[in-house]
């Protein structure tokens, strides 16, 4: 079962629209998390993509678009990787061979593509060939910021001001109102445009990755 939004809540959404038990909480919820999702898609966490996975004699191997992100020992959490692979595990190799820790193959770029890191994990199942992991799944390892993305006000800010925008474009038509000239003053509500009204918010907390483009 997938978890409540948290960075705007039901409640709080229902109290900012004054809609009260109008619409069933599903409804609510789903607008609320759709929010959430286009945000954290901008925020910075300690994440790197899974862009493919294998698994041979119970070592799997997942590779992951960061050359140095994490280290042996390390727990950290898998997702969208497949249910082979998916969840919290502790690295127990770096490299495409098992060795005891990345320095040696950090020093080494010519083993494997610059830009990647492969990590392997104890995981017990049936082997897999390596393999593309399309669209990328998420690797993330421990959070070191001093407070959580759910209780800093910017981003509490921008998470409702989206979700208003959301639910009040999905009770009228998205066409906009036309002049008589033709011009169009509403442009389409969920456009481009959606995610720069909040930018300004935004910005602080923001990936490099996703100021890019």
């Amino acid at each position: 079962m997938e978890m409540a939004a948290t960075f705007v809540t039901v409640a709080e959404l229902r109290a900012n629209l004054g809609i009260g038990t109008l619409y069933s909480d599903p409804i609510v919820e789903e607008v609320c998390m759709s929010a959430e999702d286009l945000i954290q898609s901008q925020l910075w966490y300690n994440r790197a993509p899974v862009v493919a996975t294998g698994l041979q004699n119970n070592v799997a191997t997942i590779v992951i678009a960061n050359p140095g992100l994490f280290v042996t020992g390390q727990s950290v959490t898998i997702a969208a990787s497949g249910a082979t692979y998916n969840g919290t595990r502790t690295i127990t190799g770096m490299g495409p061979y098992t060795v005891a820790n990345g320095g040696q193959w950090m020093t080494w770029p010519y083993n494997y593509p610059k830009g990647y890191s492969f990590l392997q994990f104890a995981i017990t199942a049936s082997n897999e060939a390596q393999h593309l992991v399309q669209p990328y799944g998420r690797m993330t390892g421990p959070d070191d910021k001093t407070d959580s993305y759910a209780t800093t006000p910017a981003i509490r800010e921008a998470a409702m001001m989206l979700a208003v925008d959301i639910w009040q474009a999905r009770q009228v038509s998205q066409t906009g109102g036309v002049s008589v000239d033709g011009y169009s003053p509403n442009p389409y509500r969920m456009g481009y445009s959606l995610m720069g009204k909040i930018s300004g918010l935004l910005a602080p907390y923001r990936s490099p990755s996703a100021m890019v483009g």
